[in-house]
């Protein structure tokens, strides 16, 4: 029995839509993980070396903001897949 979201139902009806929102969440995806791992390997060093005082000098904030960023990559991915499936099931029928 398959379960169905408003939201999914609309991306299914309007699936020019659905191209578009998933290109974009594509590029967003994209964006949001462009020098990632550069960066989050960047904050680990630091903190390594520097440990409670680059915590306390900044080095914390950014790694909850480099958290936050990836829990939004996260976000563009699975809206992407969803219009993807949506997508390959309209055409697959």
């Amino acid at each position: 029995m398959e379960t169905s979201s408003a939201f999914a139902g609309w991306l299914r009806r309007h699936r020019v839509a659905c191209f578009g929102l998933m290109v974009l969440s594509f590029i967003a995806f994209g964006l949001l993980t462009l020098d990632l791992v550069r960066v989050v390997d960047a904050n680990a060093n630091f903190l390594w070396q520097h440990g409670r005082e680059g915590l306390l000098d900044g080095g914390l904030r950014q790694l909850l903001g480099l958290l936050v960023t990836s829990i939004a990559a996260m976000a563009a991915w699975l809206l992407f897949k969803l219009c993807e499936t949506l997508l390959l099931q309209a055409l697959s029928r």
